[in-house]
């Protein structure tokens, strides 16, 4: 037993994945879509919802459900545009997950990388803490599932798209980040 909980630590599992909220547990509509992408994916695009912000369990599922409806509703796409959706309650809720490909970066960018979006606007603050603890544990669970390479490169939505995504202040967060790339 101590030898599988070593080799979990040595392989990165364990907490790193606590915190991802699966569809189900958020209560998603079912997803149209089924372009699949290609791993290890060597790009991940941090973007911020420029919406309301969620702070609870309960407030972050109704949040993911707004941005879904709005996507599938009002702009016709297959499913919620991001991969994964950062609550300020520091829960990641699965979007399309690790096997799909998004519609946040545009056609270039869509097929090569990973959507982590954070719930709120970031123009004038950052994300709590436990936010971004949140979104590096789950770049740390991408890498040891083999979704991301261990030499992935995270870009802000600004740097692949005219936009203010993810707002100045989370921007100047992930510039901080090891495997941030402009």
């Amino acid at each position: 037993m101590l030898f599988a909980w070593t080799l979990l630590a040595l392989v990165g599992l364990g907490a790193s994945c606590s915190s991802n909220v699966p569809r189900i547990e958020w209560k998603a509509r079912p997803s149209e879509c089924s372009q699949r992408l290609q791993h290890p994916v060597r790009y991940v695009v941090i973007s911020h919802t420029a919406g309301s912000s969620c702070a609870s369990p309960a407030s972050c599922e109704q949040q993911a459900r707004n941005v879904q409806h709005y996507h599938m509703s009002t702009l016709g796409w297959c499913d919620v545009a991001y991969n994964f959706l950062i609550g300020e309650d520091g829960h990641v809720y699965e979007g399309r997950g690790w096997n799909i490909k998004g519609d946040h970066t545009g056609p270039t960018w869509n097929p090569i990388s990973i959507g982590i979006t954070f719930m709120g606007n970031y123009m004038d603050r950052v994300p709590p803490k436990r936010a971004i603890r949140a979104a590096l544990n789950l770049l740390e669970c991408g890498v040891a599932q083999g979704f991301l390479r261990s030499n992935y490169e995270v870009k802000g939505h600004r740097d692949v798209q005219n936009t203010l995504s993810p707002g100045d202040q989370l921007y100047e967060v992930i510039q901080q980040w090891k495997h941030y790339r402009e």
